[in-house]
């Protein structure tokens, strides 16, 4: 990080004798002593006060760029059906966690702005008859793909939950990790929180009550957004 040159405050500069003899003018290349030790150690703190955050961030970069952090944002509140007649994926991981609301959010009510999940994530899925909808109160935001040949596709696929049901099959699996040990999808929990993990998973008859889904490449074949009197 550049510093800025050191330069004596107003109040460490000698008043002018009314001399013009170069002996009684301080150099500007030349600064009091007083003054020069004082930039320095203004310029030293800026600069130790500049560490912690640069590294911080580095250190949020890295980990986010390796999966070991799921994106974060303030959750709207609102919950969302999705519904699917299959999903296929490798690479699964679930454990619970806490979804945040904005502060203030009207959605709160005497939650704290705040919803317990379970986070499911894997590394690649498909979905067969995508169905997403959102009941806006009177109405609903309807979302449907993948109902023709080709299916919706993920990658990095991680879905915040608090109700999941299907028909389910896992292959390889492993129940009761802990969730910062987790490998299969490259996504890791809080230290000391129970989790599960599988090379695959295939769930018939999907149906979740999500709060928020990320997911690194989201491919919607035949994607159809529309206001529906009814969800899925």
């Amino acid at each position: 990080m550049a510093s800025s040159p050191d330069v004596p405050s107003a109040g460490n500069t000698p008043e002018n004798s009314g001399s013009d003899t170069a002996s009684e003018t301080p150099s500007a290349a030349a600064p009091p002593a007083g003054g020069e030790r004082r930039g320095r150690v203004r310029a030293r703190r800026a600069a130790v006060m500049a560490v912690p955050a640069t590294l911080v961030a580095a250190t949020l970069a890295v980990l986010t760029a390796q999966g070991a952090l799921g994106v974060q944002f303030a959750i709207s509140g609102m919950p969302f059906t999705v519904t699917a007649t299959e999903l296929n994926g490798t690479g699964f991981e679930q454990f619970g966690g806490l979804d945040n609301m904005a502060e203030g959010s009207p959605n709160a009510g005497d939650t704290g702005g705040q919803v317990l999940i379970v986070t499911s994530a894997i590394k690649n899925a498909t979905l067969t008859k995508l169905c997403q909808s959102v009941d806006l109160g009177g109405t609903n935001l309807l979302i449907t793909a993948g109902g023709g040949k080709t299916k919706v596709s993920a990658t990095d696929l991680t879905t915040d939950s608090t109700v999941l049901s299907g028909d389910a099959e896992f292959n390889n699996i492993e129940i009761g990790n802990d969730a910062s040990t987790l490998n299969k999808a490259n996504v890791k929990g809080p230290l000391g929180v129970f989790s599960q993990q599988a090379d695959t998973v295939r769930i018939a008859n999907l149906r979740q009550t999500n709060y928020a889904t990320t997911a690194g490449v989201f491919k919607l074949p035949g994607l159809h957004l529309g206001f529906s009197d009814k969800g899925c």
